[in-house]
């Protein structure tokens, strides 16, 4: 199953590229906004999965309608953990931890899966991630249940400002990551059972075309399941959070010479079985 935001309402989409609208196809039991997937996960799942046809599964990649927003546009908590692939830790200079490095973005930092970016001052960095959607909450989620407590997949991007995440005896990972429109995610969610193997999917993202990150979902250090109980172990996970679960190698600030994002390109980032996300950046424009 396909399901997201379209014009602010909870849509599911199906394999024949149609789209629709949950209130009006439910008959009110569900509501317009798409936040109420996450109120019922079970129920939700349970009746999008009996619509059957063109609007279940996930099947090749529809095209992308226009006018989608962030597929869980107002999560409780947004999770993001760095250095969770081995290359990309090696080339940032940083041994794997015993636990997985863990900041927030800020919720008023997410957008859509085509979006325009106003660059602030500073080092704006590219960093392509599978994001997760929590369906189903808890505290202390065993491992060999994790998966059955993720709602969806789909594709991120943690735009980070390397100047103010850096620089300092503190430096501000969070606020450096939560610049307007630093947290595009789309074009959708897929459940895990739409995949042949949700753990091994293809991550990408490209630069006015050319392919700066290249990897596979497989390589990370701490896979889904180990990043669901090792976060729950700590924190209760709610329903409708995001965790950003890592970068792989490829980011402009590891680059020799190091190359950051310009107003004017166009980065796209592709995660297999899911689609893509498309960001435009453009100069900051002074108040």
């Amino acid at each position: 199953m396909r399901f997201g935001n379209l014009d602010g309402r909870l849509t599911v989409f199906g394999r024949d590229g149609s789209a629709l609208d949950a209130e009006a196809a439910s008959e009110g039991r569900f509501g317009p906004d798409p936040m109420t997937a996450f109120a019922d996960w079970e129920a939700f799942r349970a009746w999008a999965s009996s619509l059957g046809g063109g609007a279940a599964g996930a099947g090749g990649d529809p095209a992308v309608p226009e006018r989608l927003g962030p597929p869980v546009p107002r999560p409780p908590q947004i999770f993001a953990i760095g250095v969770n692939y081995r290359e990309h830790a090696d080339e940032a200079g940083y041994p794997p931890d015993s636990l997985p490095v863990t900041f927030t973005k800020f919720p008023s930092s997410l957008t859509g899966p085509d979006a325009t970016v106003e660059l602030p001052e500073g080092n704006v960095d590219w960093e392509v991630e599978l994001v997760i959607a929590i369906g189903v909450g808890g505290h202390r989620i065993p491992r060999a249940e994790a998966w059955t407590h993720v709602a969806g997949l789909t594709v991120g991007q943690d735009l980070s400002e390397r100047v103010a995440q850096l620089e300092g005896t503190r430096p501000q990972f969070s606020l450096a990551k939560s610049y307007p429109g630093f947290s595009p995610t789309g074009p959708w969610l897929v459940t895990p059972d739409e995949f042949d193997d949700p753990a091994d999917l293809a991550i990408s993202c490209a630069l006015d075309g050319e392919v700066l990150q290249n990897s596979r979902t497989s390589r990370m250090i701490y896979d889904i399941p180990e990043l669901i109980a090792r976060l729950s172990e700590v924190v209760t996970l709610l329903q409708g959070d995001l965790i950003f679960t890592g970068t792989p190698s490829g980011i402009g600030n590891a680059r020799t010479p190091k190359r950051f994002l310009r107003a004017g390109e166009t980065l796209v980032s592709t995660i297999e079985g899911i689609g893509a996300i498309t960001t435009r950046f453009t100069e900051r424009r002074d108040a």
